[in-house]
């Protein structure tokens, strides 16, 4: 590139200037005069004429600086000794080309908005320096800072552009610049129209950085589906490229529900990586040690680079600590040597440690026995998880009976998760001090004494999640206590979750509420919330509230809606007490409040809504604007939605992807018109909604729908409707009740046409398990399952059976009504990792039902109805032990 001061405007360099006449190659013979000269520095302004150019420039730097121009210039040319030359190329690229030989450093830069044009230019008029210098740009482009990354249509023109050209080192760069970028290139909307042998390469790139396994094939198979709608492509071609790239995929690394869910479209695929995973399960180490032997272990490894942020392993149970370490080590490691290795991983030590760090230089992964434990072992986590399922069993029930057996296979000399207090929130220990977010939820055996340890973190924490932490009081009254740290949590607090806390009692949760200034997120859901308490709430940041099932009025919700405008979220269902126009504290003077629905619609624009009492738009324009940011909403009980609302729902929501009716008036006007218009729809949940429903409701695509519940409005359903359903969406959870008419081909429906369900419940539906659940237990992605009065075909094993069939399965509820042996057997130990309860219910029998668990109906009768239940067993497994509860109520 030129200095400044280069070109025909310097005295001495005017002799030697000239006039080069430049024609678009593409343009059409015109006969028209070309434009007067201009000088170079100008070719920076829009050129006068599109097609041609004619413009004064240093002969000398012409000759100097390009072969095509030396040799039209200084060789025996007629143009040699021509003031005026007359050339044919590509006009921007020539500009371009001028611009990089006469420019000021300073002013002129490649970017991949000149690149092409120049490498076109550098090629064509043979500007070495301009290809040096464009190759060293472009080798520089996978170096960047991922905010600097260039666009990908750029990526896919440069790539297509290199071969016409015979340009080799721009295919040497774009398979790893994309296999590094991989993450953002997949949310590009150029994605699908990348070339086929460039998404190879990517793939097959050492340098490919994705978060999981599921990703990179979520990603093939929205190429593969754009280049079958593709008419660039024959039949056999995208078939073929199809399986080519499938082939690449890790299927062993994949989530076995993601996996399953892969039969619906490509089932050779999903059925082989369903198989793999299931096997690994049962043997993953020595699957691995064969594996190691065959020195095959790349199918195995989990992909990991120098560029890599962040992996994502969650719905893999498959994946053990062996994972992990062949993930780690290097490639070059004898086979003997890796055998070692795992051998030792899966016996708990590293006995070749030492030889490890010398060969393979990783990080030690052991077995952490507690919260301290980890986090002194890593000392840069921020965030920490401990959530488990929350129990079934709530204070409200009545308990018959209960006991608890230690497990067989627990390991006692395991010390408790929450951590010693004389062990952090010293400036011995700042390990501790990084703590942000800490989850616990479910934690049904968390104290007010751990709750204590845990605010020593208040320097650092910020987000506490304790939902249904159950013995918690947050009781002061400590001897030792002094208030020292007395809510020193909550003035830090930028999100706070209580939810099911009922043993904070009024003047705890007061105290509590009143410091709080700065939070963001807020649940207090059926917690002890009274009008007390929320009137001391003076926080002006709240995003999130929810204080459902609480008996707050609008005497304190109403200045907490006006000072927080910043309310996306708000959720009031089951707040009788928004009826009544006082609560427990008088309003003050200046304290006027309006109607529920006028105080949110006249400063929220929500985005989620859980509405029931007090709720109670009777026009559309009740709910615009304020509503047109919902995406998720409840309705229930306490209010009734007009069929005009209803219907101009996608309207008035556009956005909406999950809708929970509960006790409304529907139609198939309403839900088809939902099904056809809110193509964000994600869920749909209709729960003891009045109305005449037909097939018609469901007769229409909606291929954005995972999750679809029908309890007790669908009894017409038969199995031509169901797969009438499974033709239109693919769901990952099912709740069906009421549904008469299914027999024991429903099953094979559901398990055929939705492979990848998560979460099946059929209650009071036919004769479904007449004949067993053989077909339920193919749907191995399966993590909760309920099945109540569908047919008494049950089998005895059924809880070892489905603990064994299905992996993920966390939770299964049954009815004795259904065991075809009058009952099940239960195991001290499951052997799956996963189940975490199983619930049995007993009906109440009359001396006219006999042995029938449809009360007094006889079995002749078609308006059976729904079965009182007088008990339900409950067995809950915990890393400990089993406890087993009897309870009164039906659960």
């Amino acid at each position: 590139m030129s200095s400044a001061g280069d070109g025909e405007d310097g005295g001495g360099a005017a002799a030697d200037t000239m006039v080069l006449e430049i024609t678009d190659a593409a343009a059409s013979p015109s006969s028209a005069p070309p434009p007067p000269p201009i000088p170079v520095s100008a070719l920076a302004a829009p050129l006068p004429s599109p097609t041609v150019l004619a413009v004064r420039a240093d002969r000398s730097r012409l000759i100097e600086s390009s072969s095509y121009f030396r040799a039209l210039l200084g060789g025996s040319f007629s143009e040699s000794g021509s003031g005026y030359v007359r050339i044919s190329c590509d006009l921007a690229a020539a500009v371009q080309v001028l611009r990089y030989l006469f420019e000021p450093p300073a002013s002129f830069a490649i970017s991949h908005h000149n690149f092409l044009p120049l490498l076109e230019g550098a090629l064509f008029l043979a500007v070495e320096s301009l290809l040096v210098d464009c190759e060293r740009w472009f080798r520089t482009v996978r170096s960047r800072n991922p905010s600097m990354v260039v666009p990908l249509d750029f990526i896919i023109e440069a790539w297509y552009f290199a071969p016409k050209h015979g340009v080799t080192f721009v295919e040497d760069v774009c398979p790893g610049y994309l296999a590094q970028n991989f993450v953002q290139v997949i949310s590009s909307r150029s994605f699908v129209h990348i070339p086929y042998d460039l998404l190879c390469s990517t793939i097959e790139s050492p340098h490919l950085t994705v978060d999981s396994e599921k990703q990179l094939c979520e990603a093939i198979l929205s190429w593969v589906s754009a280049s079958r709608q593709s008419c660039e492509q024959s039949v056999s071609n995208s078939a073929d490229n199809q399986l080519s790239l499938l082939s690449k995929v890790r299927v062993c690394l994949l989530p076995l529900g993601f996996a399953a869910g892969t039969k619906r479209n490509c089932f050779e695929f999903g059925n082989n990586a369903v198989c793999m995973i299931l096997n690994l399960l049962k043997d993953s180490l020595q699957t691995l040690l064969h594996t190691v032997t065959d020195d095959n272990l790349d199918s195995y490894r989990i992909r990991l680079t120098e560029y890599s942020k962040k992996i994502v392993l969650s719905g893999c149970p498959q994946l053990t600590t062996q994972f992990l370490y062949i993930s780690a080590l290097p490639t070059d490691l004898d086979a003997v040597f890796k055998r070692t290795i795992v051998s030792d991983v899966n016996d708990g030590c590293l006995n070749h440690y030492n030889g490890l760090v010398k060969k393979a230089k990783t990080l030690s992964f052991r077995n952490f026995e507690d919260l301290q434990c980890l986090l002194l072992r890593c000392p840069w986590i921020n965030e920490i998880n401990l959530s488990i399922d929350t129990s079934v069993i709530l204070s409200k029930y009545s308990i018959i009976s209960s006991r608890s057996e230690v497990r067989r296979d627990v390991n006692r000399n395991l010390s408790s998760y929450y951590m010693q207090s004389g062990l952090y929130g010293t400036s011995g220990n700042p390990v501790f001090s990084n703590i942000s977010k800490l989850i616990l939820e479910g934690r049904n055996d968390i104290t007010d004494m751990n709750l204590l340890e845990i605010s020593m973190l208040k320097s650092s924490l910020c987000y506490i999640n304790i939902k249904h932490c159950t013995l918690l009081t947050d009781d002061d009254s400590f001897s030792y206590h002094k208030d020292e740290h007395a809510h020193v949590m909550a003035f830090r607090l930028q999100e706070l979750h209580l939810e099911g806390c009922e043993g904070i009692s009024c003047a705890a949760m007061s105290q509590l509420v009143s410091n709080m200034n700065i939070v963001k997120s807020l649940c207090l859901r059926e917690t002890s919330l009274a009008d007390g308490a929320l009137c001391n709430f003076v926080g002006s940041s709240l995003e999130y509230l929810d204080i459902s099932e609480t008996v707050v009025s609008m005497v304190s919700l109403a200045p907490v809606i006006r000072r927080n405008s910043n309310l996306s979220c708000l959720k009031t269902a089951g707040c009788r007490n928004l009826l009544f126009e006082q609560g427990e504290v008088q309003s003050t003077s200046g304290n006027k409040y309006g109607r529920f629905l006028q105080e949110i619609t006249s400063t929220c624009y929500l985005e989620d809504v859980e509405m029931g009492w007090a709720f109670c738009p009777v026009r559309v324009d009740d709910l615009i604007p304020s509503f047109s940011k919902v995406r998720r909403m409840t309705v229930g009980l306490g209010t009734t939605l007009p069929e005009n609302i209803l219907h101009a729902l996608p309207e008035i929501c556009p956005f909406l992807e999950s809708l929970v009716l509960r006790f409304q008036v529907i139609s198939d006007r309403v839900v088809r018109n939902l099904l056809e218009s809110s193509t964000n729809l994600q869920v749909l949940c209709l729960h003891y909604c009045l109305g005449n429903l037909t097939s018609f409701s469901f007769q229409t695509m909606a291929p954005a729908l995972r999750i679809l519940r029908l309890q007790w409005v669908t009894p017409w359903i038969t199995n031509d409707d169901l797969t009438i359903l499974t033709q239109n969406c693919n769901l990952v959870e099912l709740l069906l009740s009421g549904c008469k008419l299914l027999d024991s081909s429903s099953q094979e429906i559901i398990s055929s046409g939705w492979p990848n369900l998560a979460c099946l419940q059929l209650e009071e539906c036919g004769q479904i398990t007449l004949d067993g659940v053989d077909s339920i237990l193919d749907c191995k992605a399966l993590e909760e399952v309920l099945l109540r009065h569908t047919g008494r075909g049950i089998g005895r094993t059924i809880i070892t059976d489905a603990i064994r069939e299905l992996p993920l399965l966390r939770k299964l509820a049954l009815d004795l009504c259904d065991a075809s042996e009058g009952g099940y057997d239960t195991p001290n130990v499951p052997e799956g990792k996963m189940m975490r309860s199983v619930r049995m219910s007993r009906c109440k029998k009359s001396v006219a039902a006999a042995r029938s668990c449809f009360g007094e109906a006889s079995s002749s009768s078609s308006n059976r109805k729904p079965v009182q239940h007088r008990e339900t067993i409950v067995l809950e497994w915990s890393s400990r032990q089993l406890t087993t509860t009897v309870v009164e109520e039906r659960l």
